[in-house]
């Protein structure tokens, strides 16, 4: 069947018609168009229906979870579902723009405000994705706990099925279990890098395509500092609203390795160096 063929069974399932469709951005792992309705402009999420099981209901709940914290501006999940092959995500369409003055102070508000949404248990009812890749959310009653063997065991695990040799990782999981503090289990985006935020067209900080969990809060911060594209005032305002554990800084390298490990898993050995040094300076 045609895609715009696919496009318009689905929006006739909201009561809509579907005027005309284009691909946006962000598509790495799953394909994503603006979808202009007779109704209302809606973004839609497709992938194939072996490909990743369950990812857009997962996504759903923690698009939810988020927006019931009332922090960030978060789009509205308007459904999920299956046609044919497809699985599919409707959300609403949020208009964007380059951020302006205020911006990045109240992005650290919101995420000081999402951060002290806070538990006992590290973890998540339900499992979910980190990029491409199956993220365990098994509960854990503490962060180092839970870091180890949530977050980084299952990608040495994939890694040394893939043939890459890190020998030294099981001695550097003992030594970070020493290193992270002892805090409560925050709210977590989970997968928070420049390409999961924009500013709305009414300047509003959103989030979109979360891995979300109950964590160690500098684990967002950590991912936020990897790659760049935040202002230095959101460390600054945040540390000032909800000062973090003393040598947060240092331990930075420490919660990068997940998602440099997770890189490695997804694209190769271009990020194997990283990897490796992270895990010496820990052995």
């Amino acid at each position: 069947m045609a895609l715009t063929s696919i496009l318009s069974d689905i929006a006739a399932t909201q009561g809509w018609e579907l005027l005309q469709s284009k691909p946006l951005s962000g598509g790495d792992i799953n394909a994503v168009y603006l979808l202009e309705c007779n109704q209302r402009l809606v973004v839609i999420k497709l992938n194939h229906s072996n490909a990743f099981p369950g990812m857009f209901q997962a996504e759903a709940k923690g698009l939810q979870l988020l927006a019931a914290t009332n922090s960030f501006r978060i789009p509205e999940v308007i459904g999920t579902g299956t046609h044919g092959t497809y699985d599919y995500l409707l959300l609403e369409y949020i208009p964007k723009q380059q951020p302006e003055t205020g911006f990045w102070i109240e992005f650290a508000s919101n995420l000081t405000k999402l951060h002290k949404e806070q538990r006992t248990q590290f973890g998540l009812d339900h499992d979910n994705y980190i990029g491409s890749l199956p993220q365990s959310n098994n509960s854990h009653p503490d962060a180092a706990t839970f870091y180890i063997e949530e977050r980084l065991r299952p990608q040495l695990v994939l890694s040394r099925d893939a043939g890459f040799s890190l020998s030294k990782a099981e001695n550097a999981f003992k030594n970070i279990a020493q290193e992270i503090p002892d805090e409560p289990a925050s709210l977590l985006h989970g997968d928070l890098w420049s390409g999961n935020f924009l500013a709305s067209d009414t300047n509003e900080a959103v989030l979109i395509d979360p891995a979300v969990s109950f964590g160690p809060r500098e684990m967002d911060l950590a991912m936020m500092a990897l790659f760049g594209g935040f202002s230095s005032e959101v460390f600054k305002h945040y540390n000032e609203e909800f000062p973090l554990p003393e040598g947060w800084k240092q331990r930075q390298a420490l919660w990068q390795l997940y998602y440099l490990w997770v890189h490695l898993n997804i694209f190769g050995s271009s990020y194997l160096r990283r990897v490796q040094d992270i895990i010496k300076h820990y052995s």
